[in-house]
């Protein structure tokens, strides 16, 4: 296409620039590692979340929220992990970390960074249900993966933000998904800017490996099929129900014989929808629709 812009920056400048930001979600991968070995204690995952103010006040509010909060309130982080349990620590852990990406100001966006983050939340919690119902992936791993599927999208917005209005005509124009535009305007596209974020932040290489392969299912390696068709299949529910969903979100291309593969029905998928609506609500309330997205104050 046409245009008058500079060349756009190459991929390796787009990582180095969100690289560089104060809002990466490097603890995330201590946590999963801590967590997966089954002799890690609370003092040890209270020493991760520690490490970070913030996240360290995320938890202790949750504890302390009208859901789990125990009388007399909790004011110490090993207690507030020992009350939620390391699943919903995790959760939180998670959001939190990937949430703050929502602080970053980017020219050009089509959507608020608060829709983002409930959007990501939708994906992950679609791919935690998917595993859990399937048993073919770790519920953790495919929450993860739902949740950080789209990091690539707001690098970038942040890195190549002049562009975007060149994307978006090229998808009017030529009528292709948004991650075609991308790689025909930009020379790459958010998936693989995600991989290579993934991997410089030392995510476990099954999960970096599905993100960045996760618009090309049908090239994927055998050993990554697993967990990319849960991906894939969160993808559609979270766009289906349209929570924080922009532009970008209706313009990818949907893979259905390859979730049909999988046991992902339409019919299951519709099923499954409801499910996940329900556990969204259950856990996020009225911020699932509004608001700042944060665990609630006591």
């Amino acid at each position: 296409m046409a245009t008058s812009l500079p060349r756009p920056p190459t991929l390796e400048e787009v990582c180095t620039t969100a690289l560089r930001l104060p809002c990466s979600p490097v603890l995330l991968p201590r946590l999963i590692a801590a967590l997966e070995q089954e002799t890690s204690t609370a003092v040890e995952i209270e020493r991760i979340i520690g490490m970070d103010s913030a996240l360290a006040a995320s938890t202790l509010r949750a504890a302390n929220s009208a859901f789990y909060g125990a009388r007399g309130g909790v004011a110490a982080l090993d207690e507030a992990i020992l009350l939620l349990g390391e699943k919903e620590v995790y959760r939180i852990a998670a959001l939190a970390l990937v949430g703050r990406w929502g602080s970053v100001h980017a020219e050009n966006l089509r959507w608020e960074p608060e829709e983002f983050t409930r959007h990501s939340m939708c994906t992950a919690v679609a791919a935690e249900l998917l595993a859990e119902t399937s048993g073919a992936v770790d519920p953790s791993i495919a929450y993860t993966a739902g949740l950080l599927c789209d990091l690539g999208k707001f690098a970038l917005a942040y890195a190549c933000a002049p562009f975007y209005p060149s994307v978006s005509a090229c998808c009017k124009v030529t009528r292709c998904t948004w991650e075609q535009a991308e790689k025909l305007v930009l020379g790459y596209h958010h998936a693989e800017a995600a991989g290579r974020l993934l991997r410089a932040w030392n995510f476990p290489g099954q999960l970096s490996e599905a993100v960045e392969i996760q618009l090309t299912p049908a090239q994927a390696p055998q050993a990554a099929l697993p967990l990319l068709a849960h991906l894939h299949a969160a993808k559609f529910l979270s766009v289906s129900m349209g929570t924080g969903v922009s532009e970008d979100g209706f313009l990818s291309a949907l893979y259905g014989s390859f979730l049909r593969e999988w046991g992902f029905s339409l019919e299951f998928l519709a099923a499954a929808m409801v499910e996940v609506r329900n556990r969204t609500v259950s856990r996020f309330d009225e911020r699932l629709s509004f608001g700042p997205f944060a665990p609630p104050p006591n």
